[in-house]
């Protein structure tokens, strides 16, 4: 694995030398660099997970290199409410924990076949905090503790509203509650769950609307529209996030390149709009508002890219700060994912501090 020198650069021990006079004097001293997120981007093959300045899309580093820990096949990043890493593992059947800040391999979070899970892909964390998986062999949604990892129930149960294998793709929780599920196989459609039950609600964006076929990728924009992934019309298209209403093709086909579009995601900060184009190996953006094309985010092949299936922008992360050569100032605070190595190098540490 490529690691990220733990030698702090100019910039970081400015920042040190400041935060170490702030606390000498009593002031609450925030952390934050403008470009210390990360984008960590699934690659299937080779089973890797790549990681990305989230500010510039410059390559870092083989975040989580293939077989780490023992996993196969991951291509689907999530990060859980305790700020760790969470992988899919598709062919040994389980689901595998890293420490969100460093990479470094915890534990196999869902056992072999827990639940009677086969071939799991997309993961998301419910407003529940527990861990849902899309299981694409039985065409299920199965329900784990977010804590533990042992087998609730399953949530949405094999072929519930007409999936069959191969689905789900994507899914997620939107703004009203309810579970959100790209249902390319079974139905061409995206179809709504109950967000507390797992009761099929309806099918919320019929199949064909506004040219849809064979969606993937799904998200809901910072307008509440829903943005879907049109595979075989190289294309996103929106709908009214509240009645499935088509709105409009908001990214036109093949707009910047655009060839496969498998995971939609808008930026945390800039709130503008990121595709996987899975196609031609990159990660492109768009304007948020009007879906016009900025860049190639992430190039063609950047950092050994080859497959982009889905993506996230790491979280800040809470550390202990101890400001070098003063007793008794330590304080909590949160940073970026790529100004860990820095800080750890000089004495701070991951969590918070101890009162």
């Amino acid at each position: 694995m490529e690691k990220t020198s733990l030698k702090p650069s100019i910039s970081s021990l400015i920042l040190i030398a400041a935060l170490g006079v702030a606390g000498a004097i009593g002031l609450a001293v925030p952390i934050a660099h403008a470009d210390d997120g990360a984008l960590l981007v699934g690659d299937t093959p080779p089973g890797s997970i790549l990681r990305y300045n989230a500010t510039t899309g410059a390559f870092i580093d083989v975040f989580v290199p293939p077989g780490t820990g023992g996993i196969t096949g991951t291509c689907c990043p999530v990060f859980g409410p305790d700020g760790n890493l969470y992988l899919n593992s598709g062919p040994s059947n389980s689901i595998f924990r890293f420490n969100g800040a460093t990479g470094a391999f915890i534990d196999v979070f869902v056992p072999p076949g827990s639940g009677g899970l086969s071939f799991p892909v997309v993961l998301v964390f419910g407003p529940d905090e527990n861990l849902y998986v899309g299981d694409i062999v039985n065409a299920s949604i199965l329900r784990y503790n977010g804590s533990t990892g042992a087998f609730i129930d399953a949530f949405v149960p094999s072929g519930s509203a007409g999936m069959t294998q191969g689905d789900p793709q994507t899914f997620l929780f939107g703004p009203d509650g309810n579970l959100y599920v790209a249902s390319p196989r079974g139905n061409n459609s995206v179809l709504r769950f109950d967000g507390t039950t797992g009761a099929f609600i309806d099918v919320f964006v019929p199949p064909g609307s506004g040219g849809l076929n064979a969606p993937v990728g799904l998200a809901f924009g910072p307008d509440g529209n829903l943005y879907v992934g049109s595979i075989l019309t190289n294309s996103v298209l929106r709908y009214n996030g509240t009645t499935g209403d088509f709105i409009d093709t908001f990214v036109p086909s093949g707009s910047g390149g655009l060839n496969r579009p498998i995971g939609v995601v808008f930026g945390p900060d800039d709130e503008n709009l990121y595709v996987a184009s899975l196609g031609n190996a990159s990660i492109l953006r768009y304007n948020g508002s009007t879906g016009a094309f900025i860049d190639a985010f992430v190039p063609s092949g950047s950092g050994g890219l080859i497959l982009p299936r889905l993506f996230a922008f790491s979280p800040s992360i809470t550390i202990c700060h101890r400001p070098p050569g003063i007793s008794g100032k330590q304080k909590t605070l949160r940073i970026g994912q790529l100004s860990v190595n820095d800080h750890l190098a000089h004495g701070d540490s991951i969590g918070a501090c101890e009162e």
